[in-house]
């Protein structure tokens, strides 16, 4: 369960979807062969996540609710500061924008309450994210979340994060007439990559870097 649990938070931070919801499948059925609660939480909450991913918003709010409110009643923290973005996401997809607000708050919140930091650069650039899918889009919240989400990755060297950060940055400065500043904020971070370049994340980078050049 452990496993089969923390191998797909990494397939579900580069984005092979159908492989962790079929790997979170395997985990939710042996938690539930075993009686383990806990763990059958941690799969379903990672399972919500990915349903936010493939865009069945309305699946995912059905499945992260209450799973972490499950994760919670067993008094562990674990994955709810991971979690809490993309039901923000998914709620935002649906105009709840007051949950979606509620939900990025308590986030940010969580990630100072229990210190699991690993994903506080993402957290932070999916609120921005979030910021622009309001009725009024609020820019400049958005830069400013997408500033803090730079800061927290370079800080972390978590360059993963800070390239997703910088594509986010470079897309808000491209729609503001900004080609340059944005090409020369993501060209550095692309190009530390020596490897992976068949991920989704990188070839989004090269596709909008291009498009910036053109």
């Amino acid at each position: 369960m452990y496993t089969l649990t923390n191998a797909n938070i990494t397939r579900i931070c580069y984005r092979d979807h159908a492989a962790a919801d079929a790997q979170l499948g395997e985990a939710v059925a042996l938690a539930d062969e075993k009686g383990a609660a806990l763990w059958k939480a941690y799969g379903m909450v990672l399972r919500g996540c990915v349903l936010t991913l493939t865009g069945k918003a309305s699946d995912a709010i059905q499945t992260l609710s209450p799973s972490i409110i499950a994760v919670r009643s067993t008094g562990s923290t674990v994955l709810i500061p991971f979690s809490l973005p993309y039901l923000a996401k998914a709620q935002a997809e649906l105009r709840q924008f007051d949950d979606a607000r509620h939900s990025i708050d308590e986030a940010i919140a969580a990630v100072e309450t229990t210190n699991e930091r690993w994903c506080e650069a993402d957290i932070c650039r999916m609120a921005g994210e979030i910021s622009l899918m309001f009725p009024q889009p609020d820019a400049a919240k958005a830069e400013a979340y997408f500033e803090r989400a730079l800061s927290v990755a370079r800080k972390q060297q978590a360059k993963s994060w800070e390239l997703r950060a910088a594509m986010s940055m470079a897309r808000l400065w491209r729609d503001q007439g900004k080609r340059d500043e944005a090409r020369e904020l993501l060209a550095p971070v692309y190009g530390w990559f020596t490897e992976g370049f068949d991920t989704l994340d990188l070839k989004e980078a090269k596709a909008l870097l291009d498009e910036l050049a053109s």
